[in-house]
């Protein structure tokens, strides 16, 4: 015959364990400095039963909170119903609650992206919004111990650098997860104790993604092989933290003694960076920011060794070879054409031109050697002016002589890099090229004894 423990004992026990959830939860931001006193936390909650558990117990333990809540669009009725869930627990235990609805299909679309990345930046962004608009110190998120090592897991079958085994931070500037101390298993135990509200979202149990593949799939497999997975794997996370804050330490070291920044770029010095170039290890950490991932070691490896000209274009950033350096630059190609300036007003309209102004030449008229003024005959030149791109075929005659000479010629004598030549533009009027913007003016346009009025152009 099965025996079972008194009524009052099974009370206890599940009240102990309630209490040791808590204490927990207490301990997780006391030793990880998640909260201060006073501090206004914005709680994301999605109706699931992580943010409701997490949801309630800020609110048990009488924190200054609010709620934020994502209707994604994405599951019709079931994605209301989430809504309808969260919006009621706010009212019933009167909290300030913020809610926006998203037509997250349409925002993938439009940006290339997978629905998970378009709802993951529409909430972020959202997020820290309704925080600064609300004063809000913190973002929780309930991220739980299983989420986790999911993330890891993930991360290492899809190639990743020391940050990637190192998995979720309990804090991440204005974010927090106080719950990544807790099992999954724990937080439904929780939930049963105190008969907290969730809805299931029923995508979790579909397979297709890959995530919910490693929860349903790989983590029981590796529970056969070790019962403890769950505690192993955080343990090897925050090993690997701890290795992850050292090796980021020597990185910024070396990254100190050969990169340098500059007005839209920065540069590897190449012969630094050759000192390291077979150690994939610390070049995928040098270049990991400028979106280089694992399968594009060996095009960067080339690209260092090879001819200048040499160009990686990876999902962020625009990585090419100018002789001694490397230039990695995160802007846009501007794809404006031309400009066309009709009087002297219409420069402070293009972004490349600081100031431009009429002047009376003096006889005590000094020009400036400096490449960024333009000092130009206004006589010699007419509106409109058109601004531009340079094309091949575009020649000048470069300040100081009487032959003309092929930008294209002029651009390799002067070493300029393909990220400036992409960048540079021109200042034309009546067909001819008046002034390379920001380097140098056309002979044929300059100041003379015989100037009495001048244009005065200054790039930025």
């Amino acid at each position: 015959m099965k025996r079972y423990p008194p009524k009052g004992y099974l009370f206890l026990f599940l009240h102990f364990n309630a209490t040791i959830m808590i204490d927990e939860f207490n301990r997780f931001i006391t030793e990880n400095s998640l909260i201060k006193p006073g501090d206004k936390i914005l709680l994301t909650a999605s109706g699931g039963i992580d943010s409701m558990v997490m949801t309630w117990i800020f609110h048990h333990l009488h924190y200054n909170i609010a709620i934020a809540h994502c209707n994604f669009s994405l599951r019709g009725l079931e994605s209301d119903k989430d809504e309808e869930l969260v919006r009621h627990f706010a009212t019933e235990h009167n909290i300030p609650f913020h809610c926006i609805k998203f037509e997250t299909k349409t925002f993938a679309k439009k940006n290339g992206l997978s629905v998970q990345m378009a709802a993951r930046e529409l909430r972020y962004k959202w997020f820290e919004e309704i925080r600064k608009e609300n004063e809000y110190d913190l973002i929780a998120v309930a991220h739980n111990l299983n989420d986790n090592i999911e993330t890891l897991l993930i991360n290492l079958a899809r190639g990743t650098g020391l940050a990637g085994m190192a998995g979720m931070k309990p804090v991440n500037n204005r974010i927090i997860r106080p719950l990544l101390f807790a099992t999954r298993r724990e937080i439904t135990e929780f939930r049963d104790q105190h008969n907290i509200e969730f809805r299931e979202d029923r995508s979790n149990a579909d397979t297709k993604y890959t995530r919910n593949k490693i929860r349903h799939q790989i983590i029981p497999l590796l529970k056969e092989i070790n019962p403890s997975i769950e505690t192993t794997l955080n343990e090897t996370a925050e090993r690997f933290s701890g290795f992850n804050e050292i090796v980021s330490e020597y990185i910024s070291g070396i990254s100190d003694s050969m990169v340098q920044q500059k007005d839209q770029f920065i540069t590897f010095n190449i012969s630094a960076l050759k000192n390291y170039l077979y150690n994939k290890v610390i070049l995928f950490e040098l270049f990991k920011p400028y979106g280089i991932t694992s399968a594009l070691l060996s095009d960067l490896v080339k690209v260092i060794e090879g001819k200048t000209g040499g160009l990686i274009i990876t999902g962020t950033h625009r990585i090419i070879k100018n002789r001694k350096e490397i230039i990695v630059s995160d802007e846009e190609i501007n794809n404006e054409t031309s400009y066309t300036i009709e009087n002297i007003q219409d420069f402070r309209f293009f972004p490349g031109i600081a100031s431009a102004r009429s002047i009376i030449i003096a006889e005590n008229f000094e020009i400036s050697s400096d490449p960024h003024i333009a000092c130009i005959d206004s006589q010699k030149v007419s509106f409109p002016f058109i601004i531009r791109k340079w094309k091949a075929g575009d020649h000048f005659y470069p300040l100081g002589m009487n032959q003309k000479k092929k930008l294209s010629d002029y651009f390799i004598d002067n070493k300029y890099s393909k990220f400036d030549k992409e960048n540079i533009f021109i200042l034309e009027s009546g067909g001819k090229i008046v002034w390379i913007i920001g380097d140098r003016i056309d002979d044929r346009f300059k100041i003379t004894a015989s100037t009495n009025r001048g244009l005065l152009l200054k790039s930025k």
